[in-house]
């Protein structure tokens, strides 16, 4: 029958969170490693600890880049400096001091297939990843107006997301995962930095797969970004319900750091549970 997982998105979810949050599951890093340094790509390392977030014991699942490859997800300053008059460039919008790092992350659909197809992960995981990817281009190319072939993708073609969507479609194949439920996703507001400028919080690309896939949203009074499209697009793949269970038992609970500081919990939850 497979497992059911339950997964609380309080304090939001992106792809690094979920990843973290089913490894703090109990499922075997070794062998998700071993598919991981398969990806043909360099300038990257693996990272995989204890943090406590909220005065919670979490794990934390970190792809750790060269300076090369950097795209900046994490870098608060780089993400929400322009609220606090710090300029990154010139016209505070693409002319970052990182420019000359970002062709690293652009890449088409079809080119980031074929970096899943040549990985040693089983097919069941390649095919739930580049499903995954598709949900992503089919949201950009709404966002931007043109067919999806043509998307180039920026922050999610960046390497360490690929890594955190083959992961996570992995350990879903891993903990047997055949039921989702996700009642909700919580996002903040406000605005964030991303390689098309400043934009208000959602994202497009996540406005659009929350429409598209019909997720529930409640928009919190936090400030930021708490949903990723990565975290979106995951949510959007796997979840085979958006009602919350009746009643059920938990039979274990996982918690996934978040590596942006906001003022939430900082985690998400994850929790395997029987509703029958």
């Amino acid at each position: 029958m497979g497992n059911c997982l339950y997964l609380d998105c309080t304090s939001g979810i992106s792809g690094d969170m979920f990843v973290a949050a089913l490894l703090d599951l109990g499922a075997d890093e070794k062998e998700l490693i071993a598919g991981i340094k398969s990806i043909a790509d360099d300038g990257f390392d693996i990272k995989i600890s204890k943090v406590e977030k909220s005065g919670i014991a979490c794990t934390d699942f970190d792809v750790v880049l060269d300076e090369l490859h950097d795209g900046h997800d994490h870098d608060m300053d780089y993400l929400y400096g322009h609220l606090n008059g710090h300029q990154h460039g010139a016209d505070n919008h693409l002319e970052t001091p990182h420019k000359e790092h970002n062709h690293q992350g652009h890449r088409g659909l079809a080119e980031i297939k074929e970096i899943i197809s040549k990985t040693t992960f089983h097919d069941k995981t390649k095919k739930l990843a580049e499903k995954i990817f598709e949900i992503l281009a089919d949201a950009e190319a709404k966002a931007h107006g043109i067919p999806k072939e043509e998307v180039h993708f920026h922050e999610v073609g960046a390497i360490d997301s690929i890594v955190d969507v083959l992961a996570a479609a992995y350990l879903v194949e891993a903990l047997d995962v055949k039921q989702v439920y996700v009642p909700y996703l919580s996002e903040g507001q406000g605005t964030v930095r991303c390689r098309h400028g400043i934009l208000p919080v959602p994202v497009p690309a996540v406005t659009n797969i929350v429409s598209t896939h019909s997720i529930p949203m409640k928009i919190t009074e936090v400030q930021g970004e708490l949903v990723t499209p990565t975290g979106a697009a995951i949510v959007a793949a796997i979840t085979t319900s958006f009602e919350q269970p009746k009643s059920f038992e938990i039979e274990k609970t996982g918690y996934g750091a978040g590596k942006r500081e906001y003022n939430t919990a900082g985690y998400l939850r994850a929790m395997l549970i029987s509703n029958e």
